[in-house]
C-alpha cells in the first residue's frame, strides 16, 4: 500500500478524536518533558508505577523522540494519562530489543538490576523491525472508564505517532485481562499474539507476561482514511440535509 494519507486526513482524524474526548469531559494536552510526566503519574492515586521505558533515569527519552498525553477534568484534575516513544530498529527485530532489555533502558548492565531478564515468544516480534513506536503507561481514571473512551485516545495516539515519525509499526504490551475483556480490540489494535514479554525486573518488583498486540504501517493508514471519509460521509448528508430544509 503506498503512502497517500495526506496531512488533512491527520489533522481531521486527531482533531475529531480530541473533540470526542472533550465531549466526554476531557481536555487533552500533550508535551516530551519525562521529569514532568513521572512528576505527575507518580502523585495519581491507584495508577501503576510508570515504567522504566517512560522513566528519564532510565531510558533516553529524546527530544522528538517521544512524548505523552494527559487528559484532565473539568475541575482540572488529571483523569487519564499515556506515553509513546520512537525506536529505530533498523538493524534489530523487535524480539532482540526486547530480550535484550534496550526497550526498558538505555543501558541495561547498569540500569536492570541483578537477575533481570525479558523473553518474547511471539513469533511475530521477529518481523517487526524498522521504525517501531511503543505504547504504554496508560491509565484512565476509575470515574471514567465505561463511556468509549478508549478508542478515542487511542486514535490520538495513533494519530499524533504517524504525524511525528510515520513509523513502520506501533506496538504495545498488554495483560491477558485485556485480551479476554475485549479492551485492546478497543483500542484499535488488530493484531495480537501471547507472551509477547515475558518480564522479570525483581529491583523493580516487575514480574509480566503480557501479550504482544499491534498495528502495522498499513493498519493505520486505513484507520486514519476511513476514520476520515466517514467524517467527508457524515458531512455531505448534513450538506444535503440544510440544502433539503433551505429549499
Amino acid at each position: 500500500m503506498q503512502d497517500h494519507v495526506a496531512t488533512s486526513d491527520v489533522s481531521k482524524f486527531i482533531c475529531t478524536a480530541y473533540a470526542l474526548a472533550r465531549k466526554s469531559g476531557l481536555h487533552i494536552t500533550t508535551g516530551d518533558d519525562f521529569e514532568e510526566y513521572i512528576g505527575i503519574t507518580g502523585k495519581l492515586p491507584g495508577k501503576s508505577p510508570t515504567y522504566p521505558h517512560f522513566r528519564p533515569d532510565c531510558s533516553d527519552l529524546l527530544p522528538g523522540k517521544a512524548f505523552w498525553i494527559i487528559g484532565r477534568d473539568r475541575d482540572d484534575r488529571v483523569a487519564h494519562v499515556q506515553a509513546m516513544r520512537l525506536y529505530d530498529l533498523s538493524n534489530i527485530s523487535l524480539e532482540e530489543h526486547l530480550r535484550t532489555l534496550r526497550a526498558c533502558f538505555a543501558n541495561p548492565d547498569l540500569k536492570a538490576g541483578p537477575d533481570s531478564s525479558c523473553r518474547c515468544y511471539a513469533p511475530s516480534a521477529r518481523g517487526i523491525a524498522g521504525l517501531v513506536a511503543y505504547r504504554g503507561d496508560l491509565w484512565l481514571r476509575d470515574d471514567f472508564r465505561g463511556r468509549g473512551l478508549v478508542s478515542f485516545l487511542g486514535r490520538i495516539a495513533f494519530g499524533l505517532a504517524w504525524a511525528k515519525w510515520s513509523p513502520d509499526f506501533i506496538y504495545a504490551l498488554v495483560a491477558g485481562w485485556n485480551i479476554e475483556k475485549g479492551v485492546a480490540d478497543r483500542h484499535g489494535y488488530l493484531r495480537k499474539e501471547p507472551h509477547g514479554a515475558v518480564l522479570r525486573l525483581p529491583d523493580q518488583g516487575i514480574y509480566d507476561d503480557d501479550w504482544l498486540v499491534w498495528l502495522t504501517r498499513e493498519d493505520v493508514q486505513k484507520m486514519i482514511l476511513s476514520a476520515s471519509n466517514a467524517a467527508v460521509a457524515r458531512q455531505g448528508k448534513a450538506d444535503r440535509y440544510g440544502d433539503l430544509l433551505s429549499g
